[in-house]
């Protein structure tokens, strides 16, 4: 397989001075969303090949001078509640800068609205702005969990879906957290769609990893008292849904890593707070492809409805045909649910049969077996 050379991804002046202290060559490197107005760069020193900037500042004639060789210069953006150009994966804590349960001012639903706004009418301005935001999510992911040049990450990632409207200390929350805990302290990654319910569960468990099964217990407790305005209502809707988050995160500081890929596409679910990195997309269909690509040490379904089956589904597909090129492990964690109410794990082993990844299909009620399946069945390379 011949490897392309590959590109430079400059996103501080930290790195664009290290970068170039022995080296004069800009060729296919990308600087991203850096000010480069306070610095004396003589940039005739430096080759031109390939070289962009991506939403950089610069002195207008190094602009000029910049372009005339042939460098590709984006501009900012201007009056958006985003940077198309940021460097780095979102965190809870940016999302949700000026939330209030009685008054959401949040950045997240700021950025929820004006998507919303054209989000079936959107300018060349306004498209091209999410993609190239997209795209700078898709670069911070790719350095968070190092890929190599055959499509495996260096962290091994184990994805988690089910329902997001999975009540807070019902039975397969309760079970997904207690997986999502004993596969991250087996040095796993967990990765969620980041919303409520099931997402919730596995972000919840992978945060507790450096505690106790009892101090999850305690968790999960503190998260299930919630104060509803009416009853019969889903769990994030609670007055003081994220409030009890943030005391569990009082409580239980010492946090192990987890990842959200959600999107705002499904804007009225919130994300949870127990993901540390979160990879916030506009585009749903990007955003579910590259959950099942990076999932490659397998995926755990815990009971959901029609996204979960979609996901399923999808997920049996990349599977069935190699697409990723590796067959990665499907774990059911429901009997009931998928073969008593749906019949989806019958239909799965007879779509299978002939295919590699048929036995990497395991079905079970209990977390501690679908852990254990996971650890004895590593992804499978596509020959």
């Amino acid at each position: 397989m011949k490897i392309k050379s590959k590109q430079h991804i400059i996103h501080n002046l930290d790195e664009w001075y290290a970068f170039t202290e022995n080296n004069k060559s800009l060729k296919n490197t990308v600087l991203q969303d850096i000010n480069f107005c306070a610095e004396n760069i003589d940039w005739s020193l430096y080759k031109i090949n390939q070289t962009s900037f991506l939403g950089c500042t610069l002195k207008k004639e190094d602009a000029i001078g910049l372009i005339e060789r042939g460098a590709f210069y984006y501009p900012k953006f201007s009056k958006l509640p985003f940077n198309p150009y940021r460097s780095f994966l979102y965190t809870w804590q940016e999302l949700m800068d000026g939330y209030h349960p009685l008054d959401d001012r949040s950045v997240d639903l700021k950025i929820y609205k004006h998507f919303s706004e054209t989000k079936y009418t959107s300018t060349v301005h306004e498209a091209m702005a999410q993609r190239i935001h997209d795209h700078s999510i898709d670069d911070a992911l790719r350095e968070l969990l190092e890929y190599d040049a055959y499509g495996m990450t260096k962290k091994k990632c184990v994805g988690f879906m089910g329902g997001h409207s999975t009540k807070r200390g019902s039975e397969f929350y309760n079970k997904t957290a207690l997986a999502a805990k004993k596969i991250t302290e087996k040095g796993f990654y967990v990765v969620t769609g980041g919303g409520p319910g099931i997402m919730e569960a596995a972000n919840l468990g992978a945060y507790m990893a450096n505690y106790s099964d009892e101090d999850l217990i305690d968790a999960i407790a503190m998260l299930s008292d919630l104060d509803f305005e009416t009853s019969n209502q889903v769990d994030y809707l609670a007055k003081n849904y994220h409030t009890q988050a943030k005391l569990v995160l009082d409580k239980y500081s010492n946090k192990s890593e987890s990842l959200a890929i959600p999107t705002w596409f499904y804007g009225h679910e919130p994300s949870n707070l127990f993901a540390t990195s979160i990879a916030k997309y506009f585009s749903n269909s990007i955003r579910e492809d590259t959950l099942l690509a990076i999932s490659l040490y397998g995926i755990v379904y815990a009971p959901g409805s029609a996204g979960t089956t979609q996901e399923i589904f999808q997920e049996a597909a990349q599977n069935h045909y190699g697409t990723f090129g590796y067959y990665s492990p499907m774990v059911f964690l429901g009997v009931k649910r998928y073969v008593e109410d749906t019949s989806l794990y019958s239909v799965l082993h007879q779509l299978a049969e002939g295919y590699k990844y048929k036995e990497l299909l395991y079905l079970t009620n209990e977390a501690e077996e679908a852990v254990d399946f996971i650890l004895k069945n590593p992804p499978i390379k596509v020959e």
